[in-house]
């Protein structure tokens, strides 16, 4: 009995341990991407970009971070007060939250100890990932509604429907996916990708990737599918009325939407920490973790470039193209996708 204690206590402790890493990784990646985004922005319009908050501006994320917590926060006396609050914290929450079932490398080995470095490698993965980002909608939602401010509500309703639009053909394209895997469980669908013999799913289901990154591009609000932000037509957006930190939780909650779509995308299509005609049982566990660490974030780094690269490249789309691009187009596209992948299944077990 003790000993049973002594090994839940032992778990406990590396999964806290893991998800305060992860947390607290993920803030720092968040703010650094306000830098590189401004940065890609200056490359791309022919201009330096930040350069003066340190050597080649790597302060300006601090300065501006320290910037909205100095800045006077205000509450309109017209709002739902409980619920103007709620708003940005439920955003950042399931921001946050989507990161649990993200396998990041294998395992270390710790004192004899093999830690995973996944928080919790559940069966129904991907089903749990949509659940959250469902409820990230309800902060949007929330805050627009609460500032009791018409310009706030509309694109707070925008923003709403955006999201079921674009969550049904994500669910929809992901379901090729899952009828090639036979799984739902993270973890397994990075195995399956590394297994001798094995391609990377998106040599399987190159139409479903590309549906998958419209999607995210939609679901994270980013152009050309920011209409809830749409400063031309709606003065900012849903969080017109917000100041100091609870802006930045929304905007922060944003670029860590930003890069778990990304970690999403390329443990689903690309191997997640798998890197190519590299043989890790050759290296040391801790080693092949380390070696993994980086392959998956150098697929999430060029993700997050691609994400900054539309944005200042291709022009914001009207709502009636949004909306037709995506239950005219994209939803008869993974309808179709699924359905040819189910035939080919058939076909192939069926020889």
């Amino acid at each position: 009995m003790t000993t049973l204690l002594a090994i839940d206590w032992a778990l406990f402790t590396e999964k806290l341990i893991l998800i305060v890493i992860i947390v607290f990784a993920s803030l720092g990646i968040a703010l650094y991407m306000t830098y590189g985004e401004r940065k890609v922005a200056g490359i791309l319009q022919d201009r330096p970009g930040p350069n003066r908050a340190g050597p080649f501006g790597i302060f300006q994320p601090f300065a501006d971070g320290l910037k909205l917590i100095m800045k006077e926060e205000i509450i309109p006396n017209t709002s739902n007060k409980a619920l103007f609050v709620l708003g940005p914290g439920l955003a950042m929450t399931a921001a946050l939250m989507t990161c649990a079932v993200v396998p990041w490398g294998d395992h270390l080995e710790i004192f004899g100890r093999k830690v995973a470095l996944q928080i919790a490698d559940i069966n129904v993965g991907i089903l749990y990932v949509f659940a959250v980002v469902s409820v990230g909608v309800y902060g949007i939602m929330i805050g627009g509604w609460a500032s009791n401010n018409k310009f706030s509500l509309l694109a707070a309703l925008r923003g709403a429907s955006q999201a079921i639009s674009y969550e049904l053909a994500m669910g929809l394209s992901l379901i090729a996916v899952l009828m090639t895997t036979g799984t739902l469980q993270l973890g397994e669908i990075v195995k399956q990708q590394m297994a001798p013999g094995h391609l990377w799913n998106i040599a399987y289901q190159p139409l479903a990737f590309i549906i998958f990154l419209v999607c995210a591009f939609a679901e994270c609000n980013r152009t050309p599918f920011d209409l809830p932000e749409a400063e031309s037509e709606l003065n900012q957006g849903y969080h017109q009325e917000y100041s100091s930190m609870k802006l930045g939780f929304y905007l922060f909650s944003e670029y860590i939407n930003m890069f778990i779509s990304s970690a999403i995308m390329s443990t689903l299509f690309f191997g997640g920490y798998d890197v190519p005609f590299l043989n890790e049982s050759l290296l040391s566990p801790n080693v092949a973790a380390l070696v993994g660490i980086i392959a998956l974030m150098a697929k999430i780094v060029f993700f997050i470039f691609l994400f900054m690269w539309v944005r200042w490249t291709v022009p914001r789309f009207r709502y009636d193209q949004l909306m037709n691009l995506g239950w005219k187009k994209l939803v008869p596209l993974a309808l179709a996708n699924m359905l040819i992948t189910g035939a080919v299944i058939l076909l192939w077990f069926n020889k």
